[in-house]
């Protein structure tokens, strides 16, 4: 089964994500107190991104939300998202956002993945011509900034498959930095990834562990697809995974079991499917039509998709994340 994005699951994926974006608890925050005067609740530190468990799943959760909007303008939750839209994105909000960036004990906040999803964010509203994306434009600016000082300092990747892991966040930023004409940004996120992965051959992928919700191989992959000529990216990729053919390593085709899905950890294991999927799709339209290859990509990613794709709603330690990350596997292929 191929499965594409349509105009019943946009509705399904946007009335979940306006059901967890303004919804401030539970929330597990990423916040180090220097002080009594810290103690403050979700909405008082983040006025913008207070939902959905946590402070990256809300900045994403609105990026589902923008980019539904654009491709589905009349959807019947159009005129909600609008509303919240014009209700949270605010100046004064944005500048209390930016202003939390500041203090000293903030410099490792949602590194690397809410920068990531920030700059994905920004990337989004610049594809919709109104004044939302000049409104976000400090914050973006204060994130662009992160990675551009972090960046020359990180000497080495992180291959892990959960938040930290620096593919992610290199291929979400590269959507800005390439959309937004920020070239500063964009050769140093094309520097760090040759200099990181070019070399990597033969990858074993030893997943997954029992809380990853990103493949540490293909989304390797994905990065060097988006920083590479194709011609180069092919060379790279039948060394990097020289036995595709074969399906191996089998572990990248099999999905995931999730054996608790109220289990926040393990529910992270339907977002492995899910981001295997997506992987699967970019890679596949990497690779020429004849190649053999590119059929087993995409028959690991609808095997993928069908493993996840029913599990997006119905629980709240999945629900307030999942859609994100079935819209990269939906749309893969449509975008850059």
């Amino acid at each position: 089964m191929t499965h594409r994005l349509d105009a019943a699951t946009a509705s399904r994926f946007a009335s979940a994500a306006l059901g967890h974006v303004a919804r401030e608890y539970p929330n597990k925050m990423d916040h180090v107190l220097a002080g009594p005067a810290d103690v403050r609740g979700p909405r008082a530190l983040h006025p913008v991104f207070f939902g959905s468990f946590d402070w990256h799943s809300c900045v994403h959760g609105w990026w589902t939300l923008f980019t539904l909007l654009r491709l589905y303008p009349d959807m019947p939750e159009a005129g909600r998202i609008g509303t919240l839209a014009d209700e949270l994105f605010t100046a004064e909000n944005v500048a209390a956002e930016t202003a939390y960036l500041a203090r000293p004990e903030s410099r490792g906040f949602e590194r690397p993945y809410g920068w990531g999803w920030l700059l994905m964010l920004a990337a989004e509203l610049e594809r919709h011509g109104n004044d939302r994306v000049a409104t976000l434009r400090p914050l973006t600016d204060a994130f662009a900034r992160r990675f551009k000082d972090f960046l020359p300092l990180a000497d080495y990747p992180v291959r892990v498959g959960t938040h930290y892991n620096t593919a992610f966040a290199l291929r979400l930023a590269l959507d800005h930095a390439d959309s937004g004409g920020d070239e500063a940004l964009a050769a140093l996120c094309r520097d760090r990834a040759l200099r990181w992965h070019s070399g990597d051959r033969d990858c074993q992928a030893w997943e997954p562990s029992q809380d990853e919700f990103l493949s540490p191989a293909l989304m390797e992959a994905v990065l060097m697809r988006r920083v590479m000529e194709p011609d180069a990216f092919r060379a790279w990729f039948a060394a990097f995974l020289p036995r595709v053919d074969r399906r191996e390593p089998a572990t990248l085709f099999q999905p995931a079991g999730v054996s608790d899905r109220s289990d926040g950890k393990i529910a992270h294991l339907d977002g492995l499917n899910l981001s295997r999927a997506w992987c699967w799709r970019e890679i596949a339209a990497a690779l020429e039509a004849d190649d053999p290859r590119r059929g087993i990509a995409l028959g690991a990613a609808d095997m993928h998709l069908d493993a996840a794709l029913p599990h997006v709603t119905g629980d709240y330690m999945g629900e307030h994340w999942l859609a994100s990350f079935a819209l990269l596997a939906l749309l893969a292929g449509t975008h850059p």
